[in-house]
Parts: structure tokens; C-alpha cells; sequence
């Protein structure tokens, strides 16, 4: 038996400060690309709510749904195992991303936005594209 579990003094020791094994989070919510892009969702429907009524059908709608389909490749991206339709989605994630670039630099350009939420915006983006280039750089090392 080690020193830990050995009765001393009429108390059992035991050592908390071990660390205890982490619990691996399984499945999509282990994905960190994934949490980011949920982020991202929540932050675009605060912004886009600030946007002038006769955009929202318009422009707000179309980031609305270029970000969703994003998250739709990031969760098919996930679920395939083939090589080849997993480098598909992931040129059209970063297809996604790039064109909400360009969405975004339209709205601020427009001053649907401060330069604030545009620096935001853009770093979260960014950001993901950098996770989104990880994940192809493992996938291609597979």
C-alpha cells in the first residue's frame, strides 16, 4: 500500500492536491472549432438586430444564413470520415467565413456597424479560420 491510503495517527491521509483525470468531452461538443462557431452565431444575432429594418431582410438575412451553413459544414465535416468530402466541406467552411468577410466589411463600409463590432467580428472570424486550418493540417497528416 502507498503512504496516501495508510491510517496515521487514526486518519485515513489522503493526497486531494493528485489531479484527477480530466474528463475527455466526446462528440461535437469537443470540437473546439465548434464552441467558437456557436460564439460566433450568438454574436452575429446581437449585431444584426441592430441593423436598420430595411436591411434585415436583406443583407442581415444573408449573414444569417451564410453562418448557419457554416455550422452546418462544421457539423458534416465532423460526421465524415472520407478524406476527400471532408476537404470539400472544408473548402466550403472557409468559403463560408470568407464571404461573412466580405459581409461584414459591406456593413461596416455602410455603418450598419462601429468599428468596434466590425474589429470584433473580423477577430472572431479569423480566429476560426486559424482553428479551421488546424483541422485540415491534422486531417492531411492522417
Amino acid at each position: 500500500m502507498s503512504e496516501n491510503n495508510i491510517l496515521k495517527e487514526g486518519k485515513l491521509n489522503l493526497d486531494i492536491n493528485k489531479e484527477t483525470p480530466k474528463k475527455e468531452s466526446k462528440g461535437l461538443d469537443g470540437l473546439v472549432i465548434y464552441g467558437k462557431y456557436l460564439d460566433l452565431i450568438s454574436y452575429t444575432e446581437m449585431i444584426l438586430k441592430k441593423y436598420p429594418k430595411q436591411e434585415r431582410f436583406a443583407l442581415a438575412s444573408f449573414i444569417k444564413n451564410k453562418t448557419y451553413e457554416g455550422m452546418e459544414y462544421i457539423i458534416y465535416a465532423y460526421k465524415i470520415y472520407d478524406k476527400n468530402k471532408k476537404m470539400e466541406a472544408f473548402n466550403m467552411i472557409d468559403t463560408k467565413l470568407k464571404m461573412l468577410k466580405v459581409l461584414i466589411r459591406i456593413s461596416y463600409k455602410n455603418k450598419y456597424i462601429s468599428l468596434q463590432n466590425y474589429h470584433a467580428w473580423s477577430y472572431k472570424l479569423a480566429h476560426i479560420g486559424n482553428l479551421l486550418g488546424g483541422w485540415i493540417n491534422s486531417c492531411r497528416k492522417q
